[in-house]
């Protein structure tokens, strides 16, 4: 597919611009199933769940709708909103992706899960926020889609990169956005989060290095007894 000019890179893939109204997301070797990922996005956004529109998808590319508006974390360093707001939405996104049914099961304890909730992965447009990249979705128990958003935002509490003002706060925001036994952090979902982020080859030695201080600050700023 012919690409127009390059919007923005991540660790695993490239976005490009195709026209006015798509994108192309490009995976670099070895990284990604776009198809898988797109079967995802069709599938939450069937159920109300805010996500882009996918026009088409091979192994490596995926054309999707182009959003606009700031990302989530681009609005906390410029201002125009604060980490408690963003970590109340972030929680709040999470909650109702665990709402929805399960695409391969009817088992009501397996949710959709995204695994990799931040703010960099939350576009807000006009007409709400909106969930990006859907390249780690799978299906599971949500105590490990929560420990997932809480360790990548210790971890970057701790490392400082990326530059997020703010981000103790939004954790704290975020862990207090749970719903006891419906959607929630757990000990095996906090355990089973650290272990797949120290196994991630696109994480830095450093970000590797503050595991243990960010499972620590996570049990802190929860205020959960069961953790701690």
């Amino acid at each position: 597919m012919t690409t127009g000019r390059l919007l923005g890179a991540g660790r695993m893939a490239d976005v490009y611009e195709v026209d006015g109204a798509w994108v192309l997301r490009r995976y670099r070797d070895p990284y990604g199933d776009a198809v898988a990922e797109a079967a995802v996005m069709d599938h939450v956004r069937g159920h109300g769940y805010p996500v882009p529109a996918v026009r088409s998808a091979t192994r490596a590319d995926l054309v999707m709708e182009r959003l606009t508006g700031p990302t989530m974390g681009e609005a906390l360093m410029d201002g125009r909103l604060g980490p408690d707001e963003a970590g109340a939405m972030l929680a709040r996104l999470l909650r109702e992706l665990h709402t929805l049914p399960a695409r391969d099961t009817a088992d009501p304890a397996v949710s959709v899960l995204h695994l990799d909730l931040h703010p960099l992965n939350v576009i807000l447009t006009a007409e709400g926020p909106k969930v990006i990249d859907w390249a780690t979705a799978e299906e599971g128990s949500p105590g490990l889609d929560w420990g997932m958003s809480a360790v990548i935002l210790a971890q970057v509490a701790l490392t400082g990169e990326p530059r997020l003002d703010g981000v103790r706060e939004l954790l704290a925001a975020l862990l207090a956005g749970q719903e006891a036994g419906v959607s929630a952090l757990t000990e095996a979902g906090l355990k089973q989060a650290c272990a797949r982020r120290a196994a991630n080859p696109t994480l830095t030695p450093r970000e590797i290095e503050v595991l243990g201080e960010a499972e620590d600050l996570i049990r802190t700023l929860g205020q959960m007894p069961e953790l701690l």
